[in-house]
This record gives structure tokens, C-alpha cells and sequence, in this order.
């Protein structure tokens, strides 16, 4: 690792073109009533925009089953990575799912979509942990206006490379000639040349690995989030810190006496300017007012569901219904 810059991470975790943010959600909700809701107090908690977490679990703004219910988006797209837990996914393309730990849902917002994820808490005996990233990247102006997709990976075909001490899942990019599965058409990641790489990195106590390295002039960082005494370098990273790399410098990761668990954003900046005004990003200030305006007047498809924040049957299985109609089960 040359020279890395080592900072601690901030809510949500700051990234670099072409990403926007990450959101690390980690939740450890009690068991589950028959509404899927927890079957605990609710009291001193605001309810609709719950984020302290209180008691270690946030409603989020959820007001019976945690989660996010109906809000818009335009201009970028969404990257859930689900480590434990289960969503429950609705929008106006029709496009339903029910996904969990090991899968990745990817969601090109594009011109404008609308959607709900919910965190239905399916165990009524014991407590329902939730842990997930939802990284959200950048679209070019040429793609701001695509048409949205919605796009579900399957943890059973998850790309996993395994060394000594080392377990690397490759959500998007390649490593050492492994490809992961193909992104939306439209996305920055679907670009040969945007050198985009997202993996989630697991070290075993003690373990070396040393990071190949990106191509010169790639945004590349690592967000240490889980271990201890991990070193790069011959310096220690705390727990809790973003590591911005040396694209093209390959990176030695020595880790300490417990797992570390790493997550890695890396891609070619877009290089255009952002507007970003909630959860509409465009080029222009004049793009966010329209977004809104567009959004008023259409609702981007409209809401077909009977509730702003559905979720399915406790007895759903993993599953998605693909805006044709086709039905997927993992």
C-alpha cells in the first residue's frame, strides 16, 4: 500500500467519483410480531424518521415494519449488498422481490422510478440481525435519462475468490480473471473502460493478501469496518476508517489478531458535475427542479400497491418478479 490516506468513516461514507455515498446499515432487531413488525416498544422513538438507534435498531421511516417506504429516484443508481437479513423490494416498474444475506439487488434509477425496501423481521422466536451497503453510483449525462432496470444477484452465483486467509465476493469487476456477474446496460460499470470494482473482502486472523492493483487514474478506496490491527504499509489502520489507495500500486494488507472485513469501491471518475438535491442527482440545479416537477406530475409510473411500504407472506421464500412478469426464485 503506498502511501495511503487513512480517515475515519463519517455517516454515511464519503466516497469519490463516480460514486456518491455508501450507507453501511447494521441492525440487530428483536424478534418479530405477526405484522413482521419488532415485537417491542416503539416508545421514545420518532416515529417515520427514526435514525438514532436506540437499543442498537432504527425504524428508519418505517412506521409498523422497518424500512423505507415509497420514495423516488432519478439521475444514478442503487447497489443493495444484503449481509444479513431480509429486504422486501416493491416499485413502479411492477418489480417485486424478496432477497437476502449474500445477494445484491441493482437498480438503475435512470429517468425515474419509484420504490419501497422494507426489513420484514420473519423470526418471531429469536432476533432478526440486518446488515447491509447501499452504494449509490453516479450515472454519465448520457445515461441520466435511461430507461430503469431492475436487476437481481443470486448469492448462489456469486463470484467468491478464495485464497489462504482470504475470501473476496465480486460484485462488480473482475479478480484474477474472475468476472462477476454482468451490470445494468446503461450503468458507468457496464463500460470496459470505467475499471469499476466493487468486492466485500474477509482476512482471517493474521492473514496477508496483497491488492492488485487499478488502473492509472481510477478512484480507488478500502473502508476497514469490521476488524482490528489491521497494517498497510508498516502503519496500523483503526477500525472504522476509509483508506484511499495508489490506483496503480498494488496494496499489502497484513492483518492483526481478528477478522477484518473490508469493503472496496474503485472506478474511473465520471468527471461531470453533480446536482444533488435528496434523492434526485443530475449536471444542473435546472435538472434537480425538473426532477421534482416531473415527479409531481408523473410520479414516475405511479404506485400500484396497497400500502406506501409493502412487504411479503412471513412465508415468502427468496424471490423476484421481473417488471414482464417472469417470476425468479433463488
Amino acid at each position: 500500500m503506498t502511501n495511503p490516506i487513512i480517515t475515519p468513516l463519517e455517516f454515511p461514507w464519503r466516497t469519490a467519483d463516480p460514486f456518491l455515498f455508501c450507507v453501511h446499515h447494521d441492525d440487530a432487531y428483536p424478534a418479530g410480531d405477526e405484522r413482521m413488525a419488532p415485537a417491542a416498544s416503539l416508545a421514545g422513538r420518532e416515529i417515520g424518521q427514526d435514525f438514532e438507534g436506540k437499543d442498537g435498531w432504527r425504524m428508519y421511516h418505517g412506521d409498523i415494519v422497518p424500512g423505507f417506504p415509497q420514495h423516488p429516484h432519478r439521475g444514478f443508481e442503487t447497489v443493495t449488498v444484503l449481509r444479513s437479513g431480509v429486504i422486501d423490494h416493491s416499485d413502479s416498474l411492477g418489480a417485486t422481490a424478496r432477497f437476502g444475506a449474500g445477494d445484491t439487488q441493482w437498480l438503475t434509477a435512470g429517468k425515474g422510478i419509484v420504490h419501497s425496501e422494507m426489513f420484514p423481521l420473519l423470526n418471531r422466536e429469536q432476533p432478526n440481525p440486518l446488515e447491509l451497503f447501499q452504494i449509490w453510483l453516479n450515472l454519465p449525462r448520457a445515461s441520466k435519462f435511461a430507461v430503469p432496470y431492475f436487476s437481481m444477484f443470486w448469492k448462489e452465483s456469486a463470484v467468491v475468490h478464495r485464497a489462504a486467509g482470504v475470501e473476496v465476493m465480486v460484485i462488480a469487476g473482475a479478480l484474477e480473471g474472475a468476472n462477476a456477474a454482468a451490470p445494468p446496460p446503461e450503468s458507468w460499470a457496464a463500460r470496459p473502460e470505467s475499471d469499476l470494482a466493487i468486492w466485500t473482502i474477509k482476512l482471517a486472523p493474521r492473514a496477508h493478501w496483497t491488492l492488485p492493483p487499478a488502473r492509472p487514474g481510477t478512484n480507488r478506496s478500502l473502508y476497514l469496518f469490521r476488524g482490528k490491527g489491521l497494517r498497510g504499509s508498516g502503519a496500523e489502520v483503526p477500525n472504522g476508517s476509509r483508506i484511499e489507495l495508489q490506483p496503480d500500486s498494488a496494496a499489502a494488507l497484513v492483518n492483526g489478531p481478528l477478522q477484518s472485513e473490508l469493503l472496496l469501491l474503485q472506478g474511473r471518475p465520471i468527471g461531470e458535475p453533480v446536482a444533488q438535491h435528496g434523492p434526485f442527482v443530475m449536471n444542473t440545479q435546472a435538472e434537480i427542479e425538473q426532477a421534482f416537477a416531473d415527479y409531481q406530475r408523473t410520479g414516475f409510473g405511479g404506485w400500484g400497491f396497497p400500502s406506501d411500504g409493502p412487504v411479503h407472506a412471513r412465508t415468502e421464500g427468496r424471490f423476484a418478479r421481473y417488471p414482464d412478469g417472469r417470476i425468479e426464485r433463488a
